[in-house]
């Protein structure tokens, strides 16, 4: 139990009606799981308004409630307090819940459109094999140091965030890598957090289903740099046109990285081969064991967050050459006939591009590329046209098929993609609305040296339709139809 009044810091109150000296069990903002004494904080969200369910929650047993709009109905012994922004109140709360979890280790926040993933897990090997307590929250899954938990959102709610920040304070955790998504930042998700630093990776086309304007979604992302601390370290990718713009009005200390340009932390790739790439980082050689220009980013930015955190140069160039990809990102298999498998969760065109462009810098050309690619349901259907575009463009075969379809029906998402197929381009694209038969097609399509590049959900072992996630996973659905066909 903890007092109301207890929690209040840094909440921008409107206005309190009933006394702030009550305790109360636990805050909750889904009224479903509201118990006895606990604190309803009534969020308005793009599919349902939390003010709806204020008279449920007291009828659960809720003893406060916070809001931004008073109900007409006030009942007595119930503590209201009226709030400017629920979403930035809720964060607040959370993290005085529990202790202010984030200033009790060094959290570094991942942003961008490509990368947030694979850098924050790169970042949480990294550390833990330098031998440190490390935390991760990320896409594919939560890190409390060595215990694991299932991923639920990109940036976890703001309760989650401090659940799990305070776990990892339990736990005696150093250090800790948050992917932060547009979404998160939006809805005040990082809010209320002490970080110790920010990357920025890129920008590209995503998320407009959810932002009005490619505008809007660049000014989100700045925003996270925008309430940086002076005590954190701001680290962008001066390459990418927008990098620039996320330090414009940031406290912290600027720092960038690049490939192309004049920056701090400078990289150039010697080699580039489907076993690693052989890079030049400032004035130091390393072998590593990723693949591909989008990587070589990341492990700029890699190397630039764990300097900046105070390791040793040389010390993290040796812990860079040990690093090993991150599920679902240009994961691959070569079968026993030598057809290599590829799969990634590119599901951007931006990302897209990236994964097909490393692809055709190590391939002799004297191999086919074969591409399945999906496009996901009830999200930014513009991208559709441009991936398929792009797929039929930098390809040999392309195969058209589902993704997520959610609610939507998959027919008319392939319908969308196939727009962007030019006529020259046609012959070589199909169209298969089953997932499996479009990567059993692709299988039996490829020979000797072929390489098949299965784009979209990556490190995903489920398919959503209609609400209902079924068992998908592309890596191992490859590589059995693979053996089989070796039989």
């Amino acid at each position: 139990m903890i007092i109301v009044k207890d929690i209040l810091y840094k909440v921008a109150i409107e206005v309190v009606k009933g006394s702030t000296e009550m305790a109360i069990n636990k805050i909750e903002f889904d009224s479903r799981k509201v118990g006895e004494h606990d604190m309803f904080v009534a969020i308005r969200g793009t599919v349902s308004d939390g003010h709806d369910y204020i008279e449920k929650a007291i009828n659960l047993g809720a003893i406060a409630i916070v809001c931004d709009t008073m109900p007409e109905v006030i009942v007595t012994g119930i503590t209201y307090i009226q709030v400017k922004d629920t979403n930035e109140a809720l964060a607040f709360l959370a993290s005085n819940y529990y202790g202010n979890p984030s200033q009790n280790l060094k959290l570094v926040g991942i942003t961008g459109t490509n990368g947030k993933t694979t850098i924050a897990s790169l970042l949480y090997q990294l550390f833990k094999k330098a031998g440190y307590k490390v935390g991760l929250l990320s896409t594919v899954k939560i890190m409390v140091d060595d215990i694991e938990y299932k991923a639920t959102h990109t940036t976890p709610d703001s309760l989650n965030i401090n659940y799990y920040l305070a776990e990892m304070n339990t736990v005696g955790v150093e250090y800790c890598f948050m992917e932060v998504s547009s979404h998160g930042i939006h809805q005040k998700r990082t809010d209320g957090l002490q970080f110790a630093g920010g990357v920025f990776t890129n920008l590209s086309h995503d998320h407009l289903d959810y932002h009005p304007t490619f505008a809007e979604y660049r000014d989100v992302k700045k925003s996270f740099f925008d309430h940086l601390p002076k005590s954190a370290f701001a680290l962008t990718n001066i390459d990418d046109k927008n990098g620039l713009v996320m330090l414009q009005n940031t406290f912290a200390r600027k720092l960038t990285y690049a490939l192309k340009s004049y920056a701090d932390y400078k990289a150039q790739i010697l080699e580039n081969q489907l076993s690693g790439l052989l890079l030049k980082i400032n004035e130091s050689e390393v072998w590593v064991r990723l693949i591909g220009t989008f990587n070589a980013y990341n492990l700029l930015a890699i190397y630039g967050t764990a300097v900046e955190l105070g390791l040793d140069k040389l010390e993290v160039l040796r812990l860079l050459s040990e690093l090993e990809s991150v599920s679902g990102r240009f994961q691959f298999i070569v079968s026993n006939d030598k057809i290599t498998a590829i799969v990634d969760y590119a599901h951007t065109p931006d990302a897209l591009e990236n994964v097909l462009n490393t692809i055709n810098d190590i391939r002799t050309k004297n191999e086919q590329l074969i591409t399945v690619l999906g496009c996901g349901g009830d999200r930014d259907k513009t991208k559709r046209p441009v991936m398929a575009h792009i797929a039929s463009s930098m390809s040999n075969k392309v195969i058209i098929t589902s993704d997520n379809p959610r609610t939507e029906d998959p027919i008319d998402i392939i319908a969308d993609m196939e727009k962007g197929v030019e006529p020259q381009n046609q012959k070589r694209t199909l169209s298969i609305v089953d997932r499996k038969q479009a990567i059993k097609t692709a299988c039996q399509l490829a020979g000797p040296n072929d390489i098949i590049l299965i784009a979209g959900k990556g490190h995903e072992t489920y398919q959503e339709v209609n609400g209902i996630r079924h068992d998908f996973d592309d890596m191992k659905i490859v590589k059995e139809l693979l053996e089989q066909l070796n039989k």
